[in-house]
């Protein structure tokens, strides 16, 4: 987390996607993408505070599109979320709490 001189804030981390697909020939593949996310403010705090690595979130945000220049004179983009909410996301949770509506 990065403190302005400002009182802003701003939390920075990579969060990793994947999707399992079956190809042509029947062969099972993972496709991993990593993204980069920012949330300012107290939604950082609770996101540094609450979140670690492997725990599966939802995150709901707005893509931005940066340029910058890196170290070599280079020209890059790239993409990043700016977070807006998240939201911890337990499937065995969800799966008893469903077994458990059914039940009643």
């Amino acid at each position: 987390m990065i403190t302005f001189d400002s009182g802003k804030s701003l939390t920075r981390f990579s969060m990793a996607t994947h999707q399992k697909y079956k190809s042509k020939n029947g062969e099972w593949n993972e496709d991993i993408q990593w993204h980069n996310v920012s949330a300012w403010g107290a939604l950082g705090k609770r996101m540094k505070d609450i979140l670690s690595k492997g725990k599966k979130i939802i995150v709901e945000g707005r893509l931005i599109h940066q340029t910058y220049e890196n170290k070599n004179g280079e020209r890059k983009n790239r993409t990043v979320v700016e977070a807006n909410e998240f939201m911890l996301f337990d499937p065995l949770a969800h799966n008893e709490q469903d077994q458990n509506q059914a039940e009643a």
